[in-house]
């Protein structure tokens, strides 16, 4: 059976990010932000309400501080107690998954989606994308930006303003551009 442009997307294959396959997709996941985002401090239930129809999966634990924006959202999985401060970022192409107690300061971006180097093949629209993956007990300070195909292990802390360009080992501290190790963190 050949795939689809959406199951070539969620694989990480190359796949026309152009398709009319994706309008309906994109379509709901804007409303859905657009109306997570206008909910006032209070609407718990609603703000739930919102991100378990949104994302691929979240528990009753899931906090989000509006503004949250994503391209499509089924494909951000989320354990547990999770809190992101004020405008956070996910590209959601390839699957985000998130382990339990994970902590994200305000304007965190995580990115799955690439594009290829060939300029001719951009230029149609091809892209892909890589999955990420973020352990439990995870903290990012504010402004982190994580991107494609990284996986943060368990106990991790990003700090601040930090770009991470590798894969980031479970109890450590990380920084900078490019994030680099800072210290271990004793368990």
């Amino acid at each position: 059976m050949m795939k689809n442009e959406r199951d070539k997307m969620i694989d990480g294959e190359l796949y026309d990010a152009l398709s009319p396959i994706f309008d309906e997709d994109k379509k709901k996941a804007r409303q859905l932000t657009s109306e997570y985002n206008l909910t006032k401090e209070g609407q718990k239930e609603q703000r739930l309400r919102i991100l378990k129809e949104l994302l691929g999966t979240c528990s009753e634990l899931t906090f989000i501080e509006p503004t949250f924006k994503c391209d499509y959202g089924y494909n951000i999985h989320i354990e547990g107690l999770f809190v992101a401060n004020f405008d956070c970022l996910m590209l959601d192409s390839c699957e985000i998954r998130i382990g339990k107690n994970c902590f994200m300061g305000p304007r965190t971006c995580i990115y799955t989606a690439c594009h290829p180097i060939n300029a001719g093949e951009r230029n149609r629209g091809i892209s892909f994308g890589k999955p990420v993956k973020i352990g439990e007990d995870v903290w990012f300070g504010g402004n982190c930006v994580v991107l494609p195909g990284i996986t943060i292990g368990d106990n991790a802390i990003v700090a601040a303003g930090s770009v991470v360009t590798k894969d980031v080992q479970a109890n450590t501290m990380v920084g900078g551009n490019p994030a680099k190790l800072i210290k271990i963190i004793e368990p």
